[in-house]
């Protein structure tokens, strides 16, 4: 059976539908601010054999690599009933505290797809409060490891792993809130593809997970068909690893040729001492982003758009790194760094906006019975329609910011000052958008973990235009490098000041 265009249109949006019903579930039962009102989670439709169907517009860095995290679930035998947990970033997951639960959906009594919610909780133990150590050295001390576990076995829960998790982190009845709202939303896609199969028939729906898909494949390999032919290289960095400062390389060479997309990282630094590592999962959804950039915005985002891309990089390097490598800010920095460097290779084929903050900030705080994590806008890159956002998450992060009523009700935080940098945006034709800047002051004894990018190396701009202003850090007015951990004392006020993006075109005269 094959769908008509108009039937597989409507199943598509259908589909879609789904998956972003189970995010709306999952923020607003949530009991966290960093998922209830920064949104950082993520959920998705996957076919019973584990390839994404839909997905709702969340988290680049989660959903790329969510398929490796059904596939580990799939490899277990999961039963009707089942829910299952992961976070093991070597095994499906991203880092530590992105938790993912992964739920059969049964339909005329066999497993016909799975529903997927992965979000970040602030705490899941490790050395530090907030789980987001920037002096990490091993996977061990960022946290709790979960491999594939069932949560909830033929139906009832098993206690035994809930009160294990609870009781590796500091912030437990946080944590079991934010688990019982994924749990409603990875069973939500059960339930409505349910009521879909019983409207439309199963055999349909059924077909619909496979033509979505072939559809995406078919728009994505003629996008990439009308694109030159051709090796683009590329190369950028990391600034520095939590151990040292030096400059780690990232190298990539993205070779069109047809249809087809080949992304080799070989000359890309060695795995290293520090957290900046990444598992190939988080690399594969980096480099997905960035196609995704360069693709029509009415193409479906589904395993079909994966099918033309294969990535190449090197076991024991930065961008496939092996246990027990610590990752943590591997998932959030280097992510970014991966993607802005394939976007700068991508240029040179396509035309695409200038680099934006290529980092997300992360600010993490935290005390006995209390954390604060939040990542922080930036400037995006402009293009040639116009001029780039100000104060947005940019590349691999798609979050809201924590609004200050937020944090100083739930957390013994007072936030100073938050405001767009004016003129921190690159010159150009079309100028690039803002950075912000936040100053939060603690009011009790702290620990403050930064983890940051784009500190020494501005964002560039493109096609003649400037480059974006380079991001600081500080405390009291002293400044931090862009990866540092420091006991804090009541008063004591970290500032953020956020990268701009680059500016696009030659500025006016």
């Amino acid at each position: 059976m094959t769908l008509d265009p108009i039937t597989l249109s409507v199943l598509a949006a259908a589909l879609r539908g789904i998956a972003e019903e189970m995010g709306a579930i999952l923020v607003r039962s949530a009991s966290s601010a960093n998922i209830k009102e920064r949104r950082d989670c993520s959920t998705a439709l996957f076919d019973a054999a584990g390839r994404c169907v839909a997905q709702a517009a969340h988290i680049p860095v989660h959903l790329g690599a969510l398929p490796d995290a059904v596939a580990a679930v799939i490899a277990c035998d999961p039963a009707p009933g089942d829910v299952f947990i992961v976070n093991d970033p070597f095994t499906g997951g991203t880092h530590l505290p992105d938790l993912t639960l992964v739920a059969p959906c049964v339909l005329d009594g066999r497993i016909r797809a799975y529903g997927v919610a992965r979000a970040h909780h602030s705490d899941i133990g490790g050395m530090r409060p907030g789980s987001m150590p920037s002096d990490s050295r091993e996977l061990l001390q960022e946290g709790l490891v979960i491999p594939p576990l069932r949560l909830v076995r033929g139906g009832a829960p098993v206690a035994e792993v809930l009160e294990l998790i609870l009781a590796n982190t500091r912030t437990p009845t946080l944590r079991r809130g934010d688990l019982r709202a994924q749990g409603a939303a990875a069973a939500l896609a059960g339930q409505r593809l349910a009521e879909l199969a019983a409207r439309r028939g199963l055999d349909v729906v059924l077909t619909a997970f496979d033509d979505v898909q072939a559809y995406a494949e078919r728009r994505t390999r003629a996008a990439l068909a009308a694109m030159p032919d051709g090796t683009y290289p590329a190369t950028s960095e990391v600034e520095g690893d939590g151990v040292t400062s030096a400059d780690l390389p990232l190298r990539v060479a993205v070779t069109i040729a047809g249809d087809t997309i080949d992304v080799d990282f070989t000359g890309t630094a060695a795995q290293t001492d520090g957290n900046v590592n990444c598992p190939l999962a988080v690399t594969r959804s980096a480099c997905l982003f960035a196609l995704r950039v360069a693709l029509p915005d009415d193409v479906p985002s589904n395993a079909g758009t994966d099918a033309p891309l294969t990535v190449r990089a090197e076991p024991g390097s930065l961008v496939h790194a092996r246990r027990p490598a610590a990752v943590v800010a591997g998932n959030v920095e280097t992510s970014q760094r991966i993607a802005d460097t394939v976007l700068r290779a991508l240029a040179q084929a396509v035309d695409l906006p200038a680099e934006g903050q290529g980092t997300m900030n992360n600010l993490v705080l935290g005390g006995p019975g209390w954390t604060s994590y939040e990542t922080i806008g930036g400037g995006q890159g402009a293009s040639v329609r116009g001029p780039g956002p100000s104060g947005v998450h940019v590349g691999m992060s798609n979050t809201l910011n924590t609004p200050v009523e937020a944090l100083e009700l739930e957390l013994p935080l007072r936030v100073r000052r938050y405001e767009l940098r004016d003129g921190s945006g690159g010159r150009g034709r079309h100028a690039g958008g803002d950075g912000v800047e936040r100053s939060v002051e603690v009011l009790v004894p702290a620990t403050l973990s930064l983890i940051s990018d784009r500190r020494r190396h501005a964002p560039a701009g493109r096609a003649g235009g400037g480059p974006g202003a380079l991001g600081e850090n500080l405390v009291n007015g002293e400044p931090l490098p862009a990866k540092a951990t420091r006991d804090l004392v009541p008063g004591d006020v970290v500032t953020v000041r956020t990268p701009g993006g680059g500016g696009y075109g030659a500025p006016p005269p």
